[in-house]
This record gives C-alpha cells, sequence and structure tokens, in this order.
C-alpha cells in the first residue's frame, strides 16, 4: 500500500477481514467460478435455522440453492414424516446435516397420484425397506425409486440433496 499512512493500512485491513467474514456468513455464498458451489457447516446451520419458520403444515421446508441443468441442490429441513414419493426423471444424492431419520425405500405405493410430470406422491409404501440415516451419512435414491422420510416425534434432519438428472 504505497503512500498510505500506517494507520490507515491498518483501518483497512480490519475492513477486508470484517468483509470477508461478513461475506463467509452469507447463506448464499457467490460462486468463484460458473458452476462451483461451496457450503461450510456453518453456512449449512445458517439455511436450516431460515427453513425452520418455513415450515408448511406437514412440518417440512426447503430451499432451492442452485440449477445448473443437469443437477440442482437444496436443503431440506423436516420434523415429521413426509409423503411417499417418486421422482421418475432425478435421482437424489443427499448429505445428512443434522437429525436423524428412518428412511422407507421401494415398495409400491398404493394411493400413487401424479403431483406434477414426473413426480408421484402417496401417503406410504407397502413393503420395502427401512434405513435408519443420521447426521454425515450420504444416501443416494436413485431416480424411480419409492422413498419416504420417517422423523420421529420430537426429532428432525437436515440434509443438502443434490437432484440429478437421470442419464438419458
Amino acid at each position: 500500500m504505497p503512500n498510505v499512512p500506517l494507520r490507515h493500512a491498518a483501518t483497512m485491513l480490519v475492513v477486508l477481514f470484517v468483509g470477508i467474514a461478513v461475506g463467509r456468513a452469507q447463506t448464499r455464498p457467490e460462486p468463484l467460478l460458473p458452476g462451483y458451489l461451496h457450503y461450510t457447516p456453518a453456512d449449512l446451520d445458517a439455511i436450516q435455522r431460515s427453513l425452520v419458520p418455513k415450515m408448511n403444515a406437514i412440518k417440512q421446508s426447503a430451499e432451492q440453492l442452485a440449477d445448473f441443468g443437469n443437477h440442482t441442490a437444496w436443503v431440506a429441513h423436516r420434523e415429521a414424516d413426509g409423503l411417499m414419493e417418486i421422482h421418475e426423471q432425478w435421482a437424489d444424492l443427499m448429505f445428512v446435516h443434522s437429525g436423524e431419520a428412518t428412511l422407507l425405500l421401494g415398495g409400491t405405493i398404493p394411493d400413487a397420484r401424479v403431483d406434477a410430470p414426473g413426480e408421484i406422491r402417496g401417503s406410504t409404501a407397502v413393503g420395502g425397506v427401512r434405513r435408519v440415516i443420521r447426521a454425515g451419512d450420504v444416501v443416494q435414491v436413485p431416480a424411480g425409486m419409492p422413498h419416504q422420510f420417517l422423523v420421529e416425534p420430537g426429532k428432525q434432519v437436515t440434509f443438502f440433496t443434490m437432484k440429478i438428472a437421470k442419464a438419458p
């Protein structure tokens, strides 16, 4: 910093570091390069806190973080059972950030209905297998596989999901 008195240089450095700290605390970091995505655990904590007051009648909320064309990034928070669902064209690659749930996978959905093109929902499935998932777990649900989050009363689960388009 040529020709800048020392006290002004120190002030400029403090402003720079505060700016960096504030920028890191944002829940929507600006990408450094096209397609680059980086969320820290603290960023995900902040997103989780922002989702809690946005929960719908069945105690869940989600926010899309990015859309890259053939895949999207989401964070979802649940405090109750979700619906059984099938995404015909999208696989879910999930990273459990906090909490725990039971994931019901497979089976058949007796009351299946189409909610949107390629999106099928129902109350639950007959048959299938159950897997407990917890913070730190990574789970992939392939396109076309029925799945449902079951959350015990008083518990919650928050997860980061990459929805990846099914290969043609």
